[in-house]
């Protein structure tokens, strides 16, 4: 199993393997922060978003690639709001999501879909199988980051689905490193649902 991690780092330079530790390390403190409502979850993962471009990029890997920019993007805006609307106190609390607003999530995710599809395409990239299992876990995670910077509950559903998809994706690719980030992503994913439900159901008590 540690062979099977390791195999892929061989021949790869050392600050490509710096990088991928940085974003390891930002990944999960930006998770851990969303869980806390904490407003650093945005700029720790716009380190690890950013630097993933970069990476995505080099390996050839164009969905992952568009989704950690979309990430990029959502995280200035996600960090937009949660500032503006303060603490779960104030403007912004957990809520769950209406009727319109998992509309807006199922036409994300199937836009997603065939906009990361239509890319490939464009650029005239050989798809293989695990790039359509890479175009369904772009959007569920893009539906996911909206609800995230929304403060849905929904969004850790979301997470959790795209990470346990994800964790074999990379595994498979040989990005062992990231790989072993969703198997964490997954687990914190699966408290933090946990803990924001408890804080919707301590709302739903009489006073």
């Amino acid at each position: 199993m540690i062979d099977f991690f390791l195999e892929s780092y061989k021949n790869a330079p050392l600050w490509h393997i710096a990088l991928e530790f940085l974003v390891f390390v930002c990944g999960i403190l930006s998770v851990w922060f969303a869980k806390k409502e904490n407003i650093w979850v945005y700029p720790t993962g716009l380190i690890a978003t950013a630097i993933s471009v970069y990476l995505l990029y080099v390996a050839g890997y164009i969905g992952d690639m568009i989704i950690n920019a979309y990430f990029s993007i959502m995280s200035i805006y996600g960090w937009y709001v949660w500032a503006k609307g303060g603490t779960a106190e104030d403007n912004l609390p957990i809520t769950r999501t209406n009727f319109n607003e998992k509309i807006i999530g199922i036409l994300l995710f199937i836009v997603t879909v065939f906009v990361v599809f239509g890319i490939y395409k464009y650029f005239d990239y050989e798809i293989h199988k695990d790039n359509y299992v890479d175009m369904i876990s772009s959007g569920i995670f893009f539906a996911g980051m909206w609800y995230m910077a929304r403060k849905k509950i929904e969004n850790w559903t979301l997470w959790i689905i795209g990470d346990i998809i994800v964790v074999p994706l990379y595994a498979y690719r040989g990005l062992g490193m990231l790989s072993l980030q969703y198997i964490i992503f997954t687990i914190l994913a699966i408290s933090a649902y946990l803990e924001w439900r408890k804080i919707l159901d301590s709302k739903k008590q009489p006073s």
